[in-house]
């Protein structure tokens, strides 16, 4: 009781003079100037403040350089959006749609079937296309077998009408060489005994005529008389003799051309036929080059069905990727030409952001620095990294790049596409579609 007494005796003293210094005031007239009375200490002496304020401003340039340290190698731009490839399903034939398998939004694999094609057509083509395949075969083979058969024949003519012509010539040579025997030896043997028997038919014929006075004088006997009269018989009779071979002689000559002119003509006909051979040879060529012809037909009967084939087969058309089926605009019994347009498809796991950085941004940035990626759809900020930068700016490779050269030239800060390839992200947590609007930061190095 005595203590709270003694503390609330000052509260107490000091409470009068309060009130005291406000009917002082309160008495004073308007217009005079106010006694302002003692003056208040200032906070700054408390020493509380001064370690609170000490602290805030070790706090802000603590935090003030965090953020520099933080923000210092970051480029950040919202002029970002998700990229992917965007891929035209379409017709490689004509034809009228069958069947539609698949449809807008539907998620697809690669190789699944989405649209069927009335293949009749040509599959009737195909049958044609082998058809010609299986007659060019059958013409290789026909023609493949004719080139030996045509080969050994012409062989076995031409090697029998070489021998022909050799026999021929031989035969030649020989009625040449009997010719000429003819011509020469034997007709000069013939002349040179018949010279020969006219001599001794004369000198015989001289003797008898000398004993003939003498025989009839029987100077001789009558048996040495008859014997040159046998004598000069016997010397009549081998010029008679050797005439007749002279004669002869002279006679074997055109009968020895004639045997010449024969062998001539069966040498003649012996060439020619062996000419008629070798130029039967060349039949194994012209064979050859048939059979060369007709394997050429089997390539192009070949190639003609897998055409037949792949058109058949592009009848069914089916996505070249996996992906979701968009802008679908095929419908059944609609005849499609080459070319058209039927869906797209877009392959989902396969998409990067293109980030649009002002060329001021970019001193730094390299590609593999890491980057951020805040999607707006799901909240989330996702990881990638900077796969390239492109040769040229936006506007450069805009359908109407600017043109400076008109003297109007204003200097604008322009921006340069960057490719960000994302990190893997599980299909549960978020599927980024192409075309959404994303912000990138990039962490330079």
């Amino acid at each position: 009781m005595d203590g709270r007494t003694t503390e609330a005796e000052p509260e107490t003293q000091t409470g009068e003079p309060q009130k005291q210094e406000r009917s002082q005031t309160q008495s004073q007239p308007q217009g005079q100037a106010q006694d302002p009375g003692p003056r208040k200490p200032s906070a700054l002496k408390n020493p509380r403040v001064r370690r609170g304020l000490l602290i805030s401003a070790i706090v802000i340039v603590v935090g003030g350089f965090l953020f520099w340290l933080h923000y210092r190698n970051r480029q950040s731009t919202d002029d970002a959006e998700v990229d992917g490839h965007i891929i035209p399903i379409s017709s490689q034939v004509s034809g009228r749609v069958l069947k539609i398998l698949v449809n807008d939004n539907e998620t697809v694999k690669q190789g699944q079937l989405l649209v069927q094609l009335d293949p009749r057509d040509y599959q009737a083509k195909l049958d044609d296309a082998k058809a010609k395949l299986a007659v060019a075969e059958s013409r290789v083979q026909s023609a493949t077998v004719n080139v030996p058969l045509t080969s050994a024949t012409t062989q076995s003519d031409t090697t029998g009408a070489e021998a022909g012509v050799a026999a021929a010539q031989s035969a030649y040579e020989q009625a040449q060489l009997g010719l000429q025997q003819a011509s020469s030896s034997q007709l000069a043997y013939a002349q040179a005994n018949v010279q020969k028997q006219e001599a001794a038919s004369q000198k015989a014929q001289s003797d008898l005529e000398r004993v003939k006075p003498l025989a009839a004088k029987d100077e001789i006997s009558q048996q040495q008389y008859d014997a040159y009269v046998a004598a000069a018989i016997e010397a009549k009779g081998e010029l008679d003799a050797a005439n007749q071979a002279l004669a002869l002689a002279k006679q074997t000559i055109p009968v020895r051309q004639a045997q010449v002119a024969s062998a001539k003509a069966d040498m003649e006909k012996a060439q020619a036929n062996l000419q008629a051979a070798q130029a039967n040879r060349r039949q194994v060529r012209i064979s050859a080059a048939s059979a060369a012809s007709a394997r050429a037909a089997v390539g192009e009967a070949q190639a003609e069905v897998e055409t037949a084939q792949l058109n058949l087969e592009y009848t069914q058309i089916v996505a070249s990727e996996d992906g979701v089926v968009t802008n679908k605009t095929v419908q059944i019994g609609q005849i499609v030409s080459p070319g058209q347009g039927l869906m797209v498809v877009v392959p989902l796991k396969n998409i990067w952001v293109t980030a649009n950085y002002k060329e001021t941004q970019l001193a730094h940035v390299r590609p593999g620095d890491r980057a951020e990626v805040d999607v707006d759809m799901y909240g989330k900020t996702f990881s990638g990294h900077v796969d390239s930068i492109a040769g040229a700016t936006g506007s450069r490779l805009s359908l109407l790049p600017p043109e400076n050269a008109t003297g109007n030239y204003v200097k604008v800060v322009e921006r340069i596409p960057v490719k960000i390839d994302l990190d893997p992200i599980p299909a549960n947590e978020a599927i980024l579609r192409p075309g959404m609007n994303v912000e990138v930061t990039i962490i330079t190095q």
